[in-house]
């Protein structure tokens, strides 16, 4: 189980949680901060003076006074009228994940909302009872207001959701139709909850769907990562370049830290190989860019990558509530941790990253597709011209390449007034997070068509072997994979070695210890 305690939730343990159904609870820190939060909520109630959020209207609508008969409608109200989100839903991981980090957000005891009200949050999502929330209606202005309502909906009995039980949930999109809210709560054995003074505000107020959906792209990013050193491994091998680029002394004299894990992970995983001991004094000078400079790239990539996982370890602890309830001091403070611009930056930057991985991995793969560069037969394929090879599994990769260049496009340089202008500057940190998420995906399928084309040039130098490391992931792939030797539809191929990088067996294939 992971302990929620809203200060030590790590972003592994958080993808455990998202991905195979860890459960999680509440620390008692957590009970008894959450519980005395909630005593300055009901004191601030009963006093009758207004205070934004509890006997307030929301947004423009501020100052507005609400009775005190009409609070708990306020609150309903408030998560039935911001539950605007439209498009496709997110997956269920990230839903998963979004049920988490509120939950954790809750535990720090600044939101005042009622600890039976985080028991029923925990409880559903121990529970397997995922909300259907959909991906895009989020402008990171007060946080992720109208994905967090789609889940509140849940918890009051309302929305929709799907009830998948305990232990490891779907990886994606449920294909069958959710049930309505009450529904799966009742499938579930669980009750929907009666929501009090400001607990509405307390569940939709912050940035969880981004920092979820971040996350997650960040530990599938650096899973990518190793998979493409293995890729840049074995085509560097297939096309007989040099392994001295990658010596640790070079890397040193510039010691960004990406970049010498990638050139340590380059250097192992080409030591031992026949086909580099064939070529060795045949005169080349220098090897091109694509396979040179891959620690440099890959490296930078990964500096992306340690960017967006501080960015993102520091948000699934941060209280990003408005108002603020400070407990110690009986006080309730507004401000504005709900604005979503760290997160935003850091998902577009992860998104840079990863598009300088794909792009490379791309060139790659050119080289290896062309006769003059690879010295093998065109496309990888023997009878070349009745038979087209990977011809067409390359251009897939330099559409995707090309695509993943628009979504590096930053969505946190841009800004839009929204709520009459009282929410003037915005983040748009969810669909930077959307964008990251898209960005890793495609770059996964243009690593695997890397990984597809060094694999069947390594077949064609035979009776050359490659190194040991590489030698293992080349049978791991055919085992999913066959070698080509006619034409046939490449995308099955490309969507197992695709779950290959996925699943981490790429990497773990090596038997190496992979930085």
């Amino acid at each position: 189980m992971v302990t929620l305690d809203g200060s030590t939730l790590t972003i592994d343990a958080l993808a455990r949680v998202a991905g195979d159904g860890e459960p999680v609870g509440l620390s008692p820190e957590a009970v008894a901060r959450i519980t005395a939060s909630r005593a300055v909520v009901e004191r601030h109630a009963a006093a009758g003076t207004p205070v934004y959020g509890i006997n307030t209207g929301f947004g423009a609508l501020a100052d507005v006074a609400i009775p005190d008969d009409a609070l708990a409608t306020l609150q309903v109200n408030l998560v039935r009228s911001h539950a605007a989100g439209v498009g496709e839903p997110l997956p269920v991981p990230a839903v998963r994940a979004l049920m988490a980090l509120r939950a954790n957000v809750l535990a720090r005891g600044h939101s005042g909302i009622r600890l039976e009200t985080v028991q029923a949050l925990v409880a559903m999502l121990n529970a397997g009872v995922h909300p259907r929330v959909p991906a895009r209606g989020s402008v990171g202005a007060s946080g992720d207001l109208a994905p967090l309502a789609h889940l509140a909906l849940v918890v009051i009995g309302e929305g929709h959701a799907w009830h998948h039980g305990a232990g490891r949930p779907p990886d994606g999109v449920p294909a069958d139709a959710p049930l309505g809210g009450g529904e799966a709560l009742a499938r579930a054995g669980l009750a929907p909850v009666a929501l009090e003074a400001k607990e509405g505000l307390a569940l939709i107020n912050g940035t969880q769907a981004t920092t979820a959906v971040l996350a997650l792209a960040v530990v599938a990013a650096e899973r990518l990562a190793r998979a493409a050193d293995v890729a840049a491994a074995l085509s560097t091998d297939a096309l007989r370049g040099s392994w001295h680029p990658f010596e640790a002394r070079i890397h040193e004299a510039r010691p960004v830290p990406g970049q010498v894990a990638a050139a340590a992970n380059l250097h192992a995983l080409l030591q031992g190989s026949a086909i580099n001991a064939s070529h060795a004094g045949c005169g080349k000078v220098q090897d091109a860019y694509a396979l040179r400079c891959a620690p440099q790239v890959h490296g930078a990539a990964r500096e992306a990558m340690a960017f967006a996982r501080r960015l993102a370890g520091l948000e699934a602890n941060a209280a990003t509530d408005n108002p603020m309830i400070f407990a110690d001091a009986g006080d309730i403070v507004s401000g504005g941790n709900f604005h979503g611009a760290p997160v935003g930056l850091a998902a577009d930057t992860l998104a840079i990253g990863l598009a300088q991985l794909a792009t490379i991995s791309e060139r790659r793969t050119d080289r290896l597709l062309t006769s003059h560069e690879s010295g093998l037969p065109a496309f990888l394929v023997r009878d070349s011209g009745l038979n087209s090879g990977l011809m067409m599994a390359h251009v897939t990769a330099a559409a995707l390449a090309s695509e993943l260049k628009t979504l590096a496009h930053p969505a946190s340089v841009d800004t839009i007034p929204t709520s009459a202008g009282r929410e003037d500057h915005v983040s748009m940190s969810m669909g930077a997070a959307n964008k990251a998420a898209r960005a890793v995906a495609l770059a996964e399928h243009v690593v695997a068509i890397e990984v597809i084309a060094a694999c069947q040039a390594l077949d064609l130098l035979a009776p050359l072997a490659t190194s040991a490391p590489l030698e293992s992931v080349r049978r791991e792939v055919r085992r999913h994979v066959p070698t080509l030797v006619t034409d046939r539809p490449p995308a099955p191929d490309i969507d197992a070695v695709v779950g290959l990088i996925r699943s981490g067996a790429i990497a773990r294939a090596t038997q190496a210890e992979l930085r």
